[in-house]
This record gives C-alpha cells, sequence and structure tokens, in this order.
C-alpha cells in the first residue's frame, strides 16, 4: 500500500509542508496540521486510514507517527505527538507558517470497504487515540455504509484525554455511542463520566460481537487486558485489530529496527489482526 512519493521519485525525499494550525491536545500533546507547499502533490497525494509516515524537523532528525486526520478530507494532513525525545521537542517548538518536511503514506490500512454493513467498536487508550481518530472520521464521514459505532476512550486523568473538542462532538451525536473514562483517582469534581480502566469498562458496557469489528489502540498494558474481554464477548480474533508503531524508524523496512521473525511492522504492519499477530513470535 505504500503510495508513490511525488516529491522527485526519491523515496527517502520529504514533502514540504506548512504548519497551518496548532492545537495542544493535553499536557505534552500536541496537533499539528500541515498542507503542501506545492499545490500539485497536494492534488496527487493518497493515503488510506492505518498508514503513517515520517515527520522531520530540519537539522534535528524525523521521527514516525500516524496520520491521525481521515482520507476522506483532503487539502491536509495533521498528526498528534506526545513531546518524548529531540524531534518531538523540536516538533513542539514550531510555529504556525513554518516548514517541516513529510515522506510517506507507508503502511498498510484499516480494510474499512470491508467493514461495510458492519458494526464497530473502537476501544483506545491514552495518546493512542490519534491513529484510532483517522479511522474513526473516515467511518463516520461515510456513516450511512455501517451500523452501530461505539467508542470507548479512557486516559489516566481527565486532562489527559485528548481531542476534547472532538470527544464532546461525538457524544453530541446520536449515532455514536461514546464512552469516556478516566484512571481511578483521575477525576475531576464535574467529570460525568466512567472512572475505572478501559478493559473494566469495556466489559461492563456488554459488548455484542454479533456483526461487529474492534479496533483496538492503546499501551500494550492496555491492549494485553483488553483483548480477553473481547474474546469473552465473542469478537473472533480475525474480527479484532490493533496498531504495533512503536518500533518503527525508516518506514521502509531498510533499518531491521521494527523486524518480529520474517516481518517488518513498517511494511506487513502496522495494522494487524489478531490471528495475525499471534502468528508472530513472542519477542514482540
Amino acid at each position: 500500500m505504500n503510495a508513490k512519493n511525488e516529491s522527485g521519485g526519491n523515496i527517502y525525499r520529504p514533502y514540504m509542508m506548512r504548519v497551518v494550525d496548532i492545537r495542544d491536545e493535553a499536557p505534552g500533546v500536541r496537533t499539528l496540521r500541515l498542507e503542501f507547499l506545492d499545490e500539485a502533490q497536494a492534488a496527487a497525494f493518497r493515503f488510506e486510514a492505518g498508514q503513517f509516515g515520517l515527520y522531520s524537523i530540519f537539522g534535528e532528525g524525523e521521527c514516525a507517527f500516524c496520520i491521525a486526520s481521515p482520507p476522506t478530507r483532503r487539502g491536509y494532513i495533521e498528526c498528534t505527538f506526545r513531546e518524548a525525545g529531540r524531534v518531538t521537542r523540536a516538533l513542539m517548538r514550531v510555529e504556525i507558517g513554518e516548514t517541516i518536511g513529510f515522506r510517506g503514506p507507508y503502511g498498510n490500512v484499516f480494510p474499512v470497504d470491508e467493514w461495510r454493513g458492519r458494526n464497530l467498536l473502537f476501544v483506545a487508550g491514552g495518546i493512542a487515540l490519534p491513529p484510532m481518530r483517522c479511522v474513526i472520521w473516515n467511518c463516520l464521514d461515510r456513516r450511512e455504509e455501517f451500523g452501530d459505532v461505539t467508542i470507548v476512550y479512557g486516559a489516566r486523568t481527565v486532562d489527559d484525554l485528548v481531542y476534547k473538542h472532538e470527544l464532546k462532538e461525538w457524544a453530541e451525536r446520536p449515532d455514536v455511542n461514546l464512552i469516556t473514562t478516566v484512571d481511578p483517582g483521575g477525576e475531576t469534581p464535574d467529570w460525568r463520566g466512567k472512572v475505572g480502566f478501559v478493559p473494566t469498562v469495556l466489559d461492563q458496557a456488554g459488548v455484542s460481537p454479533d456483526n461487529a469489528v474492534a479496533v483496538v489502540c492503546g499501551p500494550p498494558i492496555m491492549i494485553k487486558f483488553t483483548i480477553p474481554v473481547l474474546e469473552k464477548a465473542g469478537f473472533a480474533p480475525q474480527n479484532i485489530y490493533t496498531t504495533l508503531e512503536n518500533r518503527m524508524k525508516c518506514g521502509l523496512g531498510k533499518c531491521g529496527r521494527c523486524n518480529v521473525g520474517a516481518v517488518y511492522v513498517c511494511k506487513e504492519g502496522p495494522v494487524f489482526r489478531l490471528d495475525e499477530l499471534r502468528a508472530l513470535p513472542d519477542e514482540y
């Protein structure tokens, strides 16, 4: 699914992108909206939900994030990241109007077209909502093609919830069932959502596997305890999807950092079904 890079035929050469909007989502978490400097490149660019890119700051380096905006919204892309190292600190310093690099899209995709007519369950934790956001909006922008849509999202504290403005929008939609939760002790006096860990809240929600697919993104510990809840509810492994992104670096299967056995996460992934994950060596 890797798209051609139209910035001169060199797969390592990034597109030049202008920062046109900046939003602070949570402490240390920021979203950048990027537009192509070259209008022809903007018109030719295509990607699908689940793919990622490499975002670069000149003189600092580059790092891999998902594309957090949906492919149904053309003319720009967005990335959401947590300040954690040299490149993300540099990304935190950029201002509107500045230019950064982007190369991609890379990786495989969520099979959204195959989900037509099915019920959708999205389960996310903390900073893992950005890759989920892309596919959620992809499906909501094509809402008539799907059945019930349920979103279960949690974070450590109320402040740590990202995309608060969009959570409010989803909560107000009659065609979306949104369940938000924070860890015990992370609530505030005015919090009206659930209090509890995501797997527990998901178990209490009594979700149905009938004609449904589930997408799970979150910290490894959250995924570890969420998968048994889904299987207990009756979800088959081939109907459970997740993404693996924490070890990707080059995006092209060259550096070897993300390989698990014979699989390169940046090429065969980052989207995997549970049955595919279970075929990988235990090292992941």
